[in-house]
């Protein structure tokens, strides 16, 4: 029985009725015609089975792979996720998770809510819900977890080697924008700004006013870790701070519709309270928007550690069947005319690699009063501080969940009754260093991944013997080097673990109120806006 083709046809009419308009409508409709008639020759001959919507998004995935990591298609529940990440509002039980390798992992409850109130904690492996057994279910477990509100759900999850029972009730989630904001001192206002969905200005807006109504003079407004998000939000969160008219962002394009200037639109909230921004090499995107165009605007002091340097725009285009393409349509630029873009996938080099711009090469710009700042990728702080940094090593320990898993061991074998009584000593940091050892993390480097592929090919091509004496003292080297990294690293990977125990045991508020007396970054903030001569003397 022959096979029905419906994916490419549909492909053809949505693919020539979105990019008919660059000009080469003959080119493009022959490579679709080429691809459709491929696509049904193999579906209808291939001497296996074949599953044409599997085939389907591996070719998709394949077109988008050499573009950049923003590029992406959406199937339909990962556009239902996006809409409900831009919303800041869902249905579920109030819990991040991650579902990977047929597991499934609670990363983080949320104060209060569904998943919290029936005890489950950080580090739970959720092993089934309701009747369905995780290890057997094909496709996205965690979509067995939303449900309407008011909905029980039977979990059974595995903590500390026992398993567990408890009945949850499904409940609206509200994801706050600004999780934290408080007064420090009398006359600091402290705001955490976590993510840019609809409510963020509203939100931040909120906690201004609130601020300034008990009496602060000055803010400190701390955007470390956030990710970014909606553009339009960004731009709003600037003019809280700046008059109306001011341009915040340019975007550019070989696409002339999608270039545009955006500007301030709105009468600001204070265009005079001294104003310090947090960053680390964790904020990207509408993060760097934000601080970008407050430092070019002379308008905020930046303090931590240089920023990601995501300057690449987004937009979701419509397809078929309840699907998405998110677009990268045009690069940002600062008031100043920096592009804070790290990497140019556009120009590889001779590994297929994107570009990054050595610190030589880096040009210089001009803020609204005259002061020197340069691209190159993110947005330097103006003063710099090697604890806000974001390193590969660290970078790989995340990845391979060993911070979350020492977090997981030391609150189970600590007993912690007040956030005020923590402190990650030294002691401490060796006994991580030993779990890694013990456990047999294996934290991959990009250098390993690398020297692991070339060993591959060496074995295909049959010369892996004559290598692997010479591999195996290379992989040696890069351990001790990974040691190093890890001694060198310290101050950057404690503040990550203290971050996630504090969470473990006082949620979030306990992190922040942690942070108001220990992290170096703020510290430096309280004392800049502090003296008042500094800080003019910073934005002259």
């Amino acid at each position: 029985m022959k096979k029905k083709i419906l994916i490419p046809v549909l492909a053809l009419g949505v693919l020539l009725t979105t990019v008919s308009f660059k000009g080469d409508f003959f080119e493009i409709a022959k490579q679709i015609e080429i691809f459709t008639t491929l696509f049904k020759e193999l579906n209808m001959n291939y001497v296996d089975e074949t599953t044409p919507s599997d085939l389907m998004n591996k070719a998709i995935k394949g077109m988008l792979a050499d573009l950049d990591p923003y590029t992406v298609y959406w199937n339909e529940q990962e556009v239902e996720d996006a809409r409900i990440n831009n919303s800041g509002m869902y249905t579920g039980i109030g819990a991040t998770v991650r579902n990977k390798n047929k597991k499934m992992i609670i990363i983080e409850p949320f104060k209060g809510f569904p998943a919290d109130k029936a005890g489950l904690k950080s580090g739970d492996q959720i092993i089934k819900i309701g009747n369905i057994t995780i290890s057997d279910f094909e496709g996205d477990a965690s979509e067995l977890l939303k449900g309407t509100a008011d909905s029980n759900i039977k979990i059974s999850y595995l903590r500390q080697g026992k398993i567990e029972n408890t009945t949850l009730t499904r409940g609206a989630i509200d994801v706050h924008a600004v999780p934290f904001y408080k007064l420090i001192n009398d006359n600091v206002g402290y705001i955490v700004l976590s993510k840019f969905n609809r409510k963020t200005t509203l939100e931040t807006k909120a906690a201004l006013e609130d601020l300034k109504g008990q009496g602060a003079t000055k803010i400190i407004l701390d955007l470390r870790g956030n990710p970014g998000g909606l553009l339009t939000e960004a731009i709003n969160i600037v003019n809280l701070f700046v008059p109306k008219g001011e341009s915040i962002v340019t975007t550019k394009s070989v696409i002339k519709r999608y270039n545009k200037t955006y500007k301030t639109s709105k009468q600001p909230i204070d265009t005079e309270i001294p104003l310090a921004v947090l960053v680390n090499g964790r904020s990207a995107s509408a993060s760097e928007i934000v601080s970008g165009g407050l430092q070019d605007l002379d308008r905020a002091v930046i303090i931590g550690a240089r920023s990601f340097g995501k300057g690449l725009v987004q937009r979701p285009k419509q397809l078929t069947y309840g699907t998405q393409l998110k677009v990268t349509i045009s690069r940002y630029y600062t008031p100043s005319g920096r592009c804070i873009q790290a990497l140019d996938y556009w120009n590889r080099d001779e590994n297929g690699d994107p570009v990054r711009v050595e610190p030589k090469e880096y040009n210089e710009f001009k803020t609204k009063g005259g002061r020197t700042v340069y691209d190159g990728g993110g947005i330097m702080p103006d003063i710099e501080l090697k604890t806000g940094e974001f390193s590969p090593i660290t970078t790989a320990l995340l990845k391979d969940q060993a911070i979350f898993d020492y977090a997981t061991d030391y609150y189970y074998s600590h007993t912690l009754e007040n956030w005020k009584d923590f402190s990650f000593t030294e002691s401490d940091f060796q006994k991580f260093l030993s779990f890694l050892k013990t456990n047999n993390f294996e934290y991959e480097t990009e250098t390993e991944k690398e020297f692991e592929k070339a060993l591959r090919k060496a074995k295909t091509e049959k010369l892996d013997k004559e290598i692997q004496a010479s591999y195996e003292q290379l992989m040696t080297s890069v351990d001790q080097a990974k040691e190093k990294a890890l001694v060198e690293k310290k101050h950057e990977i404690i503040t990550l673990l203290s971050d996630e125990i504090l969470k473990r045991y006082f949620y979030r508020d306990g992190m922040y109120n942690y942070h108001l007396i220990n992290s170096p970054e703020i510290l430096e903030a309280v004392s800049l806006l502090n003296d008042e001569g500094k800080y003019r003397n910073i934005l002259k």
